[in-house]
């Protein structure tokens, strides 16, 4: 059964594994589908992107003008130069901010695309998929993954390119201004670059350290919060949050090392940018002196070098980022990519009148992909016929719920076939044969929403009027009515101001408000008090008068009154009939009627 699974996830990679995958930086051409419809923001953030460059590399020599304009005695030339190191300043302003909102803009759309991209396709995947792998990391893919991102696509790319740029046009005209100093600088590059390499590595090993601790940090926060109650109930508040400042510790500690050599390499790189500055200003300032080269053409000359060391710099600390954007877009692309066990057809056959509620298991044999070794269905073959209502009981791991998992199309059988109204359920989207099913599940799911968007939850179209008459019907009209804003009263988290019985009451109501062929109920009394269970017994009585209901009880009071019950034991039926037919004959099903109603477990 479903609820007997055991999930088992891969374990993660380790640490050499993702730095291995996250070099790989041609991941990021997986972003490009989600680029192509946006190609004239682009090309508009690429203008931009290359005229800020080219009006950057354009200052400097306004700058030597201005300088060099002292020299001259003509005052309009030396206002010319000034109004024209203004006019390119606003130019770069200008380009500036252009760049910024094309950019930023860009990658919030391209963001947003990809998680509704991912969520669309996540949200209808199989169970068998969410075997495979945790909720939470498929979360913090959507979330984690695309924040990062985000920064890499409106920031990061941007300035890689904008100083690419301007290194390759900063040294092109260094060597134009000055070949000597040029030289110089190229030798002072390297002995920068490799404490910035170096460190750096460390650096990015520690952030992702840290992150880890992070993550743990906040999983056990979630984990100790959402179990609050029983947490309290068992005076475990401080062990539990001596656990979670035990972790959050050894992140403050990974941290603080992280931030030690971070301003170690600042330290390195400043005083070695520094000197390399002032041993070219003094051999400049030499050639200055000699009458070799103006003053305004030794400035220009040291603002390049300037720009050529910074974009060193800022390419060196990108190129990190971009690792761990690869990294985090072949995970998104990998949940995209993701081959579901259970998929739709091209072309889906329409089912049948609406449906009528017929169903067929023909020799269905199932395991679960989690526990191939055990044989959930062993070739288990039975029909429904429209209107009919049949129970399912057995001993729990029989095999009940399986039934309910493999007519919802949850899961594939391994072999035999499974139709409705005629028409095997894979030859049909899966949205058509759902559409003609309401499900009361075992464990009631309760949205943190007002408890009249979660009855309405199977039928958003539904009236209030018709809302509370699924209520009335479900017997949850009267507590319903008393919560302090009746219908609209917001219900919490997983339903957490509500008892166990009143959010079953409230799943109730979203099936009959469903209005489907076929109700399938699993244990749908099961936390309701001996009235409400009549009341909602009488409820399910009257509407499987007129659609295919299917019920699993543990309590046989629950389906004596069901046209018929198939016996499950072990993944097969074992006996099948009505409940007086299958006490007089002996069993499983006698034994199970004389257990409970012997010893008063179940209401007459």
């Amino acid at each position: 059964m479903a609820s007997d699974q055991t999930t088992q996830t891969p374990p993660p990679p380790s640490a050499k594994e993702e730095r291995e995958r996250s070099k790989r930086i041609g991941s990021l051409k997986g972003l490009l589908p989600f680029l192509a419809p946006y190609k004239l923001m682009l090309a508009g953030a690429a203008g931009a992107l290359v005229m800020t460059a080219i009006v950057s590399l354009t200052l400097p020599l306004a700058v030597r003008r201005v300088v060099d304009g002292f020299e001259t005695e003509s005052v309009e030339l030396l206002d010319q130069y000034f109004l024209a190191a203004l006019a390119i300043a606003g130019l770069l302003a200008l380009g500036t901010g252009l760049r910024y909102y094309l950019v930023t803009r860009l990658g919030e759309r391209v963001i947003a695309d990809i998680r509704k991209s991912v969520f669309d396709r996540m949200i209808g995947m199989s169970p068998a998929f969410y075997e495979r792998i945790m909720t939470g990391e498929v979360l913090s893919r959507i979330t984690t993954d695309t924040t990062l991102l985000l920064s890499v696509i409106s920031s990061s790319v941007s300035i890689a390119l904008r100083n690419a740029l301007i290194l390759l046009g900063g040294i092109a005209l260094m060597l134009w201004t000055s070949p000597k100093l040029t030289s110089a600088v190229l030798l002072i590059v390297p002995v920068v670059i490799v404490p910035i390499v170096v460190l750096g590595r460390r650096v990015r090993a520690l952030s992702r350290e840290n992150q880890d601790w992070i993550a743990e940090s906040s999983g056990n926060a979630s984990e100790a919060l959402l179990a609050a109650q029983t947490v309290q109930a068992f005076t475990h508040e401080r062990p539990s949050a001596a656990r979670f400042d035990d972790v959050t510790e050894k992140s403050f500690g990974s941290a603080k090392k992280r931030i030690a050599i971070r301003a170690l390499m600042t330290v390195i790189v400043i005083t070695l940018v520094f000197t390399g500055i002032v041993g070219v200003l003094w051999v400049g300032a030499r050639d200055v002196r000699a009458e070799e080269m103006s003053i305004g053409a030794l400035i220009q000359f040291l603002i390049y070098a300037i720009m050529v060391a910074g974009s060193v710099g800022a390419l060196s600390e990108i190129w990190g980022e971009l690792q761990r954007a690869s990294g985090a877009t072949e995970r998104l692309i990998e949940l995209l990519d993701t081959d579901d066990s259970v998929d739709d057809p091209q072309n889906g056959v329409p089912l049948p009148r609406g449906g009528r509620g017929q169903i067929v298991f023909d020799d269905v044999l199932f395991r679960y992909p989690t526990r191939p070794e055990t044989t959930a269905l062993d070739r288990v073959t039975f029909t429904i016929a429209p209107g009919e209502t049949v129970a399912l009981v057995g001993p729990s791991g029989a095999g009940k719920s399986t039934v309910f998992q493999l007519l919802m199309r949850f899961y594939d059988p391994e072999s035999g076939a499974i139709t409705l109204d005629g028409v095997a359920l894979p030859e049909m989207e899966r949205k058509t044969f759902r559409a003609a099913m309401a499900l009361v599940p075992q464990d009631p799911v309760i949205f943190a929403a007002s408890a009249r968007e979660n009855i309405r939850f199977g039928r958003p179209e539904a009236t209030d009027a018709e809302v509370e008459a699924a209520a009335r019907a479900a017997a949850a009209h009267e507590f319903l009515c008393v919560l302090p804003q009746g219908y609209d009263s917001y219900v919490g988290e997983r339903g957490l101001m509500l008892s166990g019985g009143q959010k079953q009451r409230i799943a109730i109501a979203r099936a009959i408000l469903r209005d489907a062929p076929i109700l399938l109920l699993d244990e749908a009394t099961s936390a309701l008090d001996a009235a409400s269970e009549r009341a909602v017994q009488d409820a399910v009585g009257e509407l499987s008068k007129t659609r295919t209901t299917l019920i699993i009880a543990h309590r046989l009071a629950t389906v004596k009154q069901a046209d018929r019950i198939l016996v499950f034991e072990e993944g097969r039926i074992v006996a099948e009939g009505t409940h007086d037919a299958l006490v007089a004959e002996g069993g499983l099903y006698a034994r199970l009627a004389q257990l409970q109603f012997t010893s008063g477990l179940a209401a007459e």
